[in-house]
C-alpha cells in the first residue's frame, strides 16, 4: 500500500517554507518512501520533491472557502493520488517516528480526540469530537463523506461550528481516536500555566510524535518567545521547536 502525507495550503497565512519544513521533518521520521502531496492555490517555492496539485473543487460559500470546510474536498473519489493518506496541518511539529500512524486501526479513520482546557472537563466528559489537524483516510475510498456533505450542505454549514465537528459527524461510523500520547497540543500540553509561563520554557512531551499548534501561536512564533494578547498566553523562548521544525 502506498503511503502519502497530504496537506492543504491556501491563502497567505502559511508560506511555502511551512510545506517544505513539513516534508523535511516527515522524511526524517519515517522508515519507508512516502509521497508528500500538497494541494494548493499557489505552488511557488515548494521543494521539487513535493507533489503539487490544485485544491480539488468544492462548492462552498465565499466565507467558508477559506476555512477548514475545504478539507472535505479530500473525500472526493477522483483525487490524483492512491493509497493511505495521512493528513497533516501545516502548523505542526514532527518530533518522532510516524510509521505507526499508517498501520494503526487499518480499516478505520483515525483522528485526534479534540482537546479541551482542563477546567472545562472538571464536571463533564470531553466531547466526542475529532480534531482534524491529523487524520488518516484511504484516497478515493471515502466518498460517503463527500456525498453526505452535498446532500445536506446548507444544514451542515448552518449547524456545525467549527468545521471539524461536521467531519466528525460524517466519519463517526468508521472513526477512532489516535492514542493520546501520539499527538499533543502545544497550547494544552506544552504551555506552562500562569504565572509559570512567564519564567519557564514550554514543556516537551516525551512520547509524542506530533505537536499541534492549533490557533495561536504558530511554531515560528514561539522559537524566540511569544507575547499573546493576554498575559497567560505569553510563552518563553522555545528552542526545542527550532530543533525539530526545520
Amino acid at each position: 500500500m502506498i503511503w502519502n502525507i497530504v496537506t492543504l495550503k491556501w491563502g497567505n497565512r502559511y508560506g511555502s517554507d511551512y510545506v517544505n519544513r513539513l516534508a523535511n521533518s516527515v522524511r526524517r521520521n519515517i522508515s519507508k518512501d512516502v509521497n508528500i502531496v500538497c494541494f494548493t492555490d499557489d505552488g511557488r517555492g515548494l521543494d521539487p520533491s513535493i507533489q503539487v496539485f490544485p485544491i480539488p473543487d468544492i462548492d462552498l460559500p465565499e466565507a467558508a472557502s477559506i476555512t477548514g470546510w475545504r478539507k472535505l474536498c479530500l473525500f472526493r473519489t477522483d483525487l490524483p493520488v492512491e493509497g493511505e493518506c495521512l493528513f497533516l496541518d501545516l502548523d505542526i511539529v514532527v518530533k518522532a517516528p510516524l510509521d505507526q500512524f499508517f498501520t494503526y486501526e487499518p480499516d478505520r479513520i483515525p483522528i485526534i480526540h479534540n482537546w479541551k482546557a482542563k477546567h472545562k472537563t472538571w464536571f463533564r466528559k470531553r466531547p466526542e469530537v475529532g480534531n482534524s489537524s491529523v487524520f488518516r483516510f484511504k484516497a478515493n475510498q471515502c466518498g460517503f463523506v463527500w456525498e453526505q456533505f452535498h446532500l445536506e450542505k446548507e444544514w451542515a454549514l448552518a449547524n456545525f461550528h467549527p468545521p471539524q465537528t461536521y467531519l466528525t459527524h460524517c466519519i463517526r461510523p468508521k472513526m477512532c481516536y489516535w492514542p493520546e500520547q501520539w499527538v499533543k497540543s502545544f497550547k494544552r500540553h506544552c504551555q506552562r500555566v500562569f504565572p509559570l509561563n512567564l519564567f519557564m520554557t514550554p514543556f516537551l512531551p516525551k512520547d509524542a510524535s506530533i505537536i499541534v499548534f492549533h490557533g495561536k501561536p504558530d511554531p515560528e512564533e514561539v522559537i524566540e518567545g511569544y507575547r499573546g494578547r493576554k498575559i497567560h498566553h505569553h510563552c518563553k523562548a522555545t528552542p526545542w521547536v527550532a530543533k525539530y521544525w526545520y
